[in-house]
């Protein structure tokens, strides 16, 4: 399992970079204005920073970039690294610069020279979310020693104590990570469980219903998608209880699809190992559920995540059995491989029934139409309210995941409808996205506020993203946290 790097904040001393070892970090504004440390370094290094700023081709370079001297002369540092950063700087572009700090000299022990910057915090967060790799089944990998990340700043206890509640939400952010690269002959179901029932050590409270629970709850739809499994299917709560005491939850809703074959409606064989990320809905509520105990947050919310793996057996579901939801409406199943809708009925109806929640919100890698319609940069955002959705789109514009909001309608919903059941589990290609949202949406209970997000391009892409190496992103558990500390936290 990854591990968020341990991040030190110190005193803002320039006369101590002569002395200074590993990787150093000051800052020049894209004018070329040094600070006080960057002075310091060009004198060491016989006016080496002037000669840099000084030349055409640093005007081409924006805030945010990072320009590297190699084994600088007058300093025992092995690399200098040259910040270029504004004055004033957003929080965005802060988390930007400190991610690119980390790509550029990765796994590197390094002091940042941050003199009076307001969003140092901001920037050691970026370098908490880009420090993250994933080699635990590298039998031959390299031991290196942890890199040390010092964060020199003249109100550096001030600082220290902004980052707290960031370094929570970037261990949540680290843990959705590690489980959605983790293979699924390790992550099976029962895995998947176990590592939930280890959060409990942080103060949530956690309850695992297992397959004969499931039944007598009625929970047909989730149980026809495992039946073909010989890992048996669960449903994990996590309950968090930070907030008044008898006050309504916000309820999480995840797909935990550990392995998706497709089922009897199998999928082409190209691509089909990247099915190990289907479970990555349920990854981002567990990673949130994590971040929100950790930084101990002022309010009431419940994850709940349904954990099957989609398998072809003789007991695997057929395209054109019906099966009943524990809401009691009937289902059709027509292709076996809109298998997450399944699962995720049955949850959301459970989630009401019991928690009676102020809001719901589902995340899924629900369909490849969204990554059509949308592509990597942005999670397919569908609403029944303006003012829940309009807070998360909000959330995630502050915390910098792509989010964009998708239509609704009674036409969609139409194309559901079947001959032999209530419904029909897909609409037919067109607007596939839509009709997966308006099947959701047939298990939210009139007036109770809800957002589906359609994970499906976002939650692991094939190349490194701002804050990500590639693989796994962990999208989601930023914007989600910023949602609680917006809407649903006390005072």
């Amino acid at each position: 399992m990854s591990t968020v790097p341990a991040i030190r904040f110190a005193d803002y001393d320039p006369k101590a970079l002569s002395g200074m070892t590993g990787h150093v970090v000051v800052l020049v504004t894209p004018e070329g204005v040094m600070d006080q440390a960057a002075r310091s370094a060009n004198r060491l290094t016989k006016g080496a920073l002037a000669r840099l700023v000084a030349a055409p081709a640093f005007a081409k370079h924006k805030s945010g970039t990072v320009i590297t001297l190699s084994w600088p002369t007058g300093m025992a540092a092995e690399a200098l690294h040259v910040l270029v950063l504004s004055r004033r700087i957003t929080p965005i572009e802060a988390r930007q610069a400190g991610a690119k700090l980390v790509a550029a000299a990765p796994e590197q022990s390094m002091t940042v020279m941050t003199g009076s910057i307001p969003k140092a915090a901001e920037l050691a967060m970026g370098m908490a979310l880009r420090s993250y790799g994933f080699d635990n089944h590298k039998a031959l990998k390299e031991v290196k020693p942890a890199a040390e990340i010092t964060i020199a700043h003249k109100a550096f206890d001030e600082m220290a104590a902004a980052y707290a509640s960031l370094a929570a939400v970037a261990e949540g952010v680290h843990m959705t990570r590690d489980l959605v690269n983790e293979p699924a002959n390790v992550l099976t179901t029962v895995e998947f469980a176990r590592r939930i029932e280890e959060m409990s050590d942080i103060g949530l409270e956690i309850e695992i219903l297992d397959e004969a629970q499931l039944e007598e709850l009625g929970m047909g739809a989730l149980l026809c998608v495992g039946q073909g499994s010989d890992s048996p299917s669960k449903v994990a709560i996590m309950n968090w209880k930070g907030g008044s005491e008898g006050e309504a939850p916000l309820a999480l809703v995840g797909k935990g699809v550990v392995f998706d074959t497709g089922g009897i409606s199998l999928k082409p064989a190209a691509g089909m190992e990247d099915m190990t990320m289907d479970m990555g809905g349920a990854g981002v509520v567990v990673g949130t559920m994590k971040a929100l105990a950790l930084r101990k947050a002022r309010a009431n919310v419940v994850g709940l995540v349904g954990l099957v793996e989609n398998m072809p057996s003789g007991n695997a579901t057929r395209p054109g059995d019906v099966v009943k939801s524990m809401k009691g409406d009937t289902v059709e199943v027509i292709n076996t491989d809109a298998e997450g809708r399944l699962v995720l009925c049955d949850v959301l109806w459970y989630a009401q029934e019991r928690f009676n929640p102020c809001g719901v919100i589902d995340l899924a890698t629900l369909t490849g139409a969204v990554i059509i319609g949308l592509g990597h940069e942005n999670a397919g955002v569908f609403s029944n309210d303006d003012t829940l959705c309009n807070g998360f789109l909000k959330a995630a514009r502050a915390t910098d995941e792509g989010a964009w909001r998708m239509p609704l309608g009674q036409a969609y919903d139409d194309q559901l409808k079947s001959r032999i059941a209530d419904m029909k589990n897909v609409g037919g290609r067109p607007a596939g996205s839509i009709t997966a949202a308006q099947f959701l949406k047939r298990f939210i209970k009139d007036d109770m506020p809800w957002i589906h997000l359609d994970i499906a391009g976002v939650a692991s892409v094939k190349s490194a993203t701002s804050y990500a190496p590639k693989g796994a992103t962990g999208w989601g558990v930023m914007a989600l946290d910023r949602l609680v500390q917006d809407k649903f936290e006390s005072e």
